[in-house]
């Protein structure tokens, strides 16, 4: 929304909003059409530019790798200062070619369409009884050790991975485009990749990888609360389930913005997620996430639905506050 505020003289307020919540529904319409570019895709581009950097840069250990890691990120970042000044110069030109730049990145940000596809390769690898290609699956998309899991694992593996994964590829996503437009929707998701390539907490990247992983966390911490709350509000006659699993569940999970997406939207389920994780060797048990049975592949669908659900109810509040402020605007 910010980036109408700084377009006063090309586009009021009051009709600037109209134009945004246009841009949110078709940001996500053309995710759930066309899926990820085929070729080219800028956080293929951002991840290589990041493994560059860290080649160069983390050759440090101990407690200066927290400013080596500092440095990094901000480096990694500086790329969009340019898209920033691409976007600025365009509103002063076009404001029609401005809209469709910003609809594009937007589009190109959301990761929905992908994650929904990958998980439902995983699903159907079990549901043919294909344990190698369900795990095999599984694999693009988590960083475990998919190859010692059982049928179950790797379906609690793939629910868990499709309500954590659409907070950031989508929720968080449509909300920072909602506060600062394109430039906002894609500094998320370039701090997202950082953290999902640095933010291990392993000897390699503990010390590199901090100022990644903590900024992430900063960025996702609002959005996370509020796909939480989408889940409650998704879950039907498991919506207390769901609320009373993120509030007894949430803070025993690693990840502050992770675990009340994660156990918000088992208890929506009212299933229960696997408790052990293996990772590069090391088997981590997990806290408790969610109620009821265990997790099997039927689930899988369930978690699809429950996130589309989710969605629906976030984007149309988001379009019902861009037409209230049409309104108030309008009778000012």
């Amino acid at each position: 929304m910010l980036f109408f505020w700084f377009q006063q003289d090309v586009l009021s307020l009051h009709w600037g909003v109209l134009l945004l919540a246009a841009m949110l529904v078709g940001g996500v319409y053309l995710d759930s059409r066309l899926g990820e570019p085929a070729k080219f895709h800028p956080l293929v581009g951002f991840g290589r530019w990041s493994r560059l950097l860290e080649h160069v840069l983390n050759r440090i250990s101990g407690a200066p790798g927290y400013l080596v890691g500092v440095v990094a990120v901000v480096a990694a970042l500086l790329p969009l200062i340019l898209i920033i000044w691409m976007l600025q110069s365009s509103a002063t030109l076009s404001l029609i070619g401005t809209c469709l730049l910003q609809l594009v990145i937007l589009y190109l940000c959301i990761g929905w369409h992908s994650l929904q596809e990958h998980v439902s390769d995983v699903w159907r690898g079990l549901a043919t009884d294909d344990l190698p290609a369900g795990r095999e699956a599984l694999a693009k998309i988590v960083s475990r050790n998919t190859q010692v899991l059982d049928a179950d694992e790797v379906a609690q593996a793939g629910i868990e991975s499709t309500l954590e994964n659409s907070s950031d590829a989508l929720f968080a996503t449509l909300f920072w485009f909602l506060i600062g437009g394109a430039e906002a929707a894609l500094l998320h998701r370039w701090v997202n990749t950082l953290d999902a390539m640095w933010g291990y907490r392993n000897e390699r990247y503990f010390y590199f990888g901090w100022a990644a992983a903590r900024l992430d966390d900063a960025m996702a911490w609002l959005p996370a609360r509020l796909t939480a709350f989408s889940f409650v509000l998704a879950a039907g006659e498991y919506r207390q389930k769901s609320l009373d699993c993120w509030r007894t569940q949430a803070r025993y999970c690693d990840s502050p913005n992770g675990g009340v997406v994660m156990t918000s939207g088992a208890g929506a389920l009212n299933r229960t997620l696997s408790q052990r994780a293996d990772y590069q060797g090391i088997i981590k048990q997990k806290p408790v996430m969610g109620c009821g049975l265990p997790a099997g592949v039927d689930d899988i669908p369930r978690a699809i639905r429950l996130v589309k659900q989710a969605i629906l109810i976030q984007l149309s509040f988001m379009v019902f506050c861009c037409l209230s402020l049409h309104y108030i605007t309008g009778v000012m």
